[in-house]
């Protein structure tokens, strides 16, 4: 077998000193709206900014109650700036850990009613690159990904894990990655695959489409659970370095 060959096409390397706004915007979202999760997504520079040559999402428990709108964070995508059609997407990042926490790297098809597209959700696609749900184990991450079947209602493929062999995703910077092309979509956590999932047939159209990335860092939330006074706060998502490749076809 034959190793792919890739070409970068579009990087963050988060060596300016400010976000970059050709690149980027910050969600502001109310508490509540996704999930049920409890934060607020916020744009200021204490939630989400740029520290030793890195992305930094900081989760901030702004009073002694736990609840909801008693948190801020960000949430942070290149809708409408940067989207892609398949290759190889890849990021470099170090997770925060905890009860309640819910961090993700993740695309959603740039078609999207949110960011002003035409589809709705679930009709668009979401690839989820990773989610690690602190509440379940701070040294396991999940992929999945989410669309619409035949008859327009939700599906998704279903969760898969990968676990670490020792300590959590907390610990030290893990590079995870998607490959995805028109047969296939497949997930990789340092190298070393895990998932897969074929998107070839019918169904599967919204993935033959452009998508764009996403980073967030959500607390609580229905699927995420709730933190207690055993999280601490502030949690930060660092993320050194974001990659888009091509794969070069001989």
């Amino acid at each position: 077998m034959i190793d792919k060959q890739w070409k970068l096409k579009w990087a963050d390397e988060f060596d300016k000193e400010i976000i970059d706004s050709n690149n980027w915007t910050l969600q502001v979202v109310k508490a509540g709206r996704f999930n049920d999760e409890w934060q607020r997504y916020t744009n200021s520079n204490k939630n989400a900014y740029i520290e030793n040559n890195c992305l930094v999402i900081k989760a901030i428990h702004e009073s002694d109650k736990h609840g909801l709108n008693q948190y801020t964070s960000a949430r942070i995508h290149t809708a409408n700036k940067q989207s892609w059609k398949y290759g190889k997407i890849a990021a470099r990042i170090k997770l925060p850990q905890g009860k309640g926490i819910w961090p993700a790297f993740w695309m959603l098809g740039a078609n999207i009613d949110e960011n002003g597209g035409d589809t709705p959700w679930p009709h668009c696609g979401e690839i989820d690159i990773l989610e690690l749900y602190g509440t379940k184990d701070d040294g396991l991450i999940e992929s999945n990904v989410h669309y619409a079947d035949p008859s327009g209602s939700h599906a998704m493929m279903g969760a898969t894990s990968f676990k670490l062999d020792n300590g959590k995703f907390a610990d030290e910077f893990h590079i995870f990655e998607l490959v995805w092309n028109e047969k296939q979509l497949s997930w990789f956590v340092d190298g070393k695959q895990y998932a897969e999932m074929d998107i070839s047939s019918d169904e599967f159209t919204a993935f033959h489409k452009d998508f764009f990335i996403l980073f967030n860092l959500a607390v609580g939330g229905t699927y995420a659970g709730r933190p207690n006074n055993t999280t601490s706060f502030p949690q930060h998502m660092y993320v050194d370095w974001v990659r888009v490749y091509e794969e070069i076809i001989d």
